[in-house]
């Protein structure tokens, strides 16, 4: 038994590859029907660690495939090939309200990959692994420039993809959050699209002066929207519509975890039409992309009226509806941990809550997937014109 322990091969390809791209993770020279638990570990920029195992059973080769092979129990079960990252979670003890988000785009997310002996759910630190293979999961492709953008008070980094372009341009934008997040847009950027990261709650202008910036900061020729909604006063400003949100802070909800929910203050949908978007002046293609165990926006009433917005006013050719059961609002690109709760810290005040997102750690994983994937179909179809031109996914 020992002398083929020394033996185990463990094997993930690719080793280094976007992290929107699916591995093949391998266990090959185990001893025949041997149980085998398959480890991954990651340590944050904040110095936290996730993990993620899973139980198996070794085939009569000694061999376990988890592209092919049922996990038996662990943080996922099923057939699963990349259950050992979507299933991450924070290590034992650690503080609760975590949330994985990278910051800086030229540092990898490392995931070390072990195999141990036996069906293990604890103490992985004082085991000694029968091998170990190292993981680079990056989230921006070689060859693609990161420029910040300070010009016409933009507080903005531009990533552009590899080659002479010119390039379809996509403005990213994130929530309620602020601060410039740049993980998406160098994502978006290693797929062949020029994205521009915006920050538009927390811009240097809106630090300095105490406004909130105006809407000639956006410009749109197709539009996606995340878990996001037509709510807000027609033409307001951002000050406008984050004063509309306080007003109904009224309906703010706590559950028995005194976890915070948001998802009231825009309900009921209204039917002034002056308190939201009119649907039917959209003369570009639209995507929604919805998680209907939202807790955190009224994403999926939002988008039932959109729609009906939409198919009265005659242009509901131009929407493309993705609603997923037990999906949360956190939608993320593929293959990253599923955030059902996490500390979130609100603008103006500075107040900290525990929020709770929503969502089924597996069924989330799923829309992350399937709506990412879509969502590249979406972007090449109406600014490529059809095209599939990206960059390689390899690195």
């Amino acid at each position: 038994m020992d002398r083929n322990q020394t033996c185990v091969k463990l094997s993930v390809e690719p080793s280094r590859g976007l992290v929107d791209e699916k591995i093949l993770v391998l266990v090959q020279n185990g001893f025949p029907g041997s149980q085998l638990t398959i480890h991954a570990l990651h340590q944050c920029e904040d110095g936290h660690h996730w993990e993620a195992f899973a139980h198996y059973n070794a085939d009569a080769t000694g061999t376990v495939n988890v592209s092919q092979d049922r996990s038996s129990g662990g943080t996922y079960s099923g057939v699963e090939p990349m259950g050992l990252l979507w299933s991450l979670r924070p290590v034992p003890g650690s503080k609760p309200g975590l949330r994985m988000r990278r910051k800086d785009v030229w540092v990898p997310m490392v995931v070390r990959v072990s195999v141990y002996r036996g069906h293990q759910i604890e103490g992985f630190p004082d085991q000694t692994p029968l091998a170990i293979v190292v993981l680079e999961r990056w989230y921006i492709a070689p060859g693609v420039q990161r420029i910040p953008v300070t010009e016409d008070r933009l507080t903005a980094t531009l990533f552009l993809p590899p080659g002479p372009g010119p390039s379809p341009g996509i403005i990213d934008l994130w929530g309620g959050g602020g601060q410039l997040v740049e993980y998406r847009a160098a994502l978006l950027a290693s797929r062949g699209f020029a994205a521009l990261a915006l920050d538009f709650l927390t811009p240097k202008v809106t630090i300095e002066t105490g406004k909130a910036v105006g809407n000639d900061y956006f410009e749109l020729s197709c539009a996606v929207s995340i878990s996001g909604s037509h709510v807000q006063p027609v033409d307001g400003s951002i000050a406008e519509i984050l004063n509309y949100f306080d007003t109904n802070r009224a309906k703010t909800r706590f559950n028995e975890n005194n976890e915070v929910i948001w998802k009231d203050l825009l309900l009921p949908i209204p039917t002034d039409p002056s308190l939201k978007v009119d649907m039917g002046r959209i003369q570009c293609p639209l995507m929604l992309i919805v998680g209907e165990d939202d807790q955190n926006w009224p994403a999926c009433e939002s988008a039932a009226d959109i729609k009906d917005m939409m198919e009265r006013a005659g242009n509901n050719h131009l929407l493309t509806l993705l609603s997923y059961p037990h999906a949360g609002h956190l939608i993320e690109p593929p293959y990253l941990p599923h955030t059902r709760t996490s500390l979130f810290k609100s603008l103006g005040k500075g107040e900290k809550y525990m929020v709770l997102w929503g969502g089924q750690m597996l069924e989330h994983s799923r829309a992350q997937e399937d709506s990412w994937r879509k969502l590249l179909v979406f972007l090449r179809e109406h600014l490529y014109g059809g095209s599939t031109s990206a960059v390689p996914s390899h690195l």
